[in-house]
């Protein structure tokens, strides 16, 4: 059950770094929570478990253990400018793993839940410029047509404004909160995705649209392959 797990826990990581198999390497849970980037297909994986455990070419797809041997993630990536371990790694943790498996096993894919929007989380300075306050949440920037965001009446950026010599939008809506929880980033947004909805599922998203609340019916359809 990887929603127990704790920063500093010590963990194993088992793969084939350079073709060398069985290899086991360790450290700890370096931070939990993370938003991954994913280059092959432009989308971004939340909720990832950040490990100082070795992690090199060949350890992807290999199990990250806590103590007692349990699986609490699949290693899946690292952050470096060489391509070799610099002392942060990555794995999606193993209540995702337990979601999707099920549907790779029986339809050789999986169905992940998709919005249809873009969109950057709300800075300070963009906070400042659009008089929010303290408010936090996504600002929606794109919502691309005939998709979800589109069908639920959600308004992206049309205006924006250059302030030394950097452009900021001045419209847009700004997501806050989804079935009742809050919003103060994407990665809030993207973990409520992928533990608790499926495709075809309905949403209830809070929404400030020109400083007035409102709350938009949001039905998820699946997220396309990117051509």
């Amino acid at each position: 059950d990887s929603s127990v797990l704790l920063v500093g826990e010590q963990v194993a990581a088992i793969g084939n770094p350079f073709g060398l198999s069985g290899s086991m390497t360790s450290g700890i849970v370096s931070q939990l929570g993370r938003l991954l980037f994913s280059p092959d297909n432009g989308f971004s994986i939340p909720d990832v478990i950040q490990t100082d455990a070795a992690i090199n070419p060949g350890n992807s797809g290999g199990p990250l253990l806590n103590m007692k041997g349990e699986v609490i993630g699949i290693n899946t990536a690292i952050r470096s400018s060489t391509g070799e371990f610099t002392g942060v790694g990555f794995a999606v943790p193993s209540n995702t793993i337990k979601k999707i498996v099920p549907s790779l096993i029986e339809e050789g894919k999986y169905h992940h839940p998709w919005m249809g929007i873009t969109g950057i989380d709300i800075d300070p300075d963009l906070a400042k410029i659009r008089e929010l306050g303290n408010a936090k949440g996504f600002l929606v920037v794109t919502v691309i047509d005939g998709h979800p965001a589109d069908d639920a009446g959600l308004q992206g950026v049309s205006k924006t404004v250059e302030i030394d010599g950097k452009e900021y939008p001045i419209d847009g809506d700004i997501i806050i909160s989804v079935d009742g929880k809050e919003v103060r980033k994407i990665n809030d947004l993207l973990v409520h995705l992928q533990r608790e909805k499926s495709v075809g599922d309905e949403m209830i998203l809070g929404v400030l649209r020109d400083g007035d609340l409102m709350h938009l019916t949001l039905t998820l359809a699946e997220r396309p392959d990117l051509q």
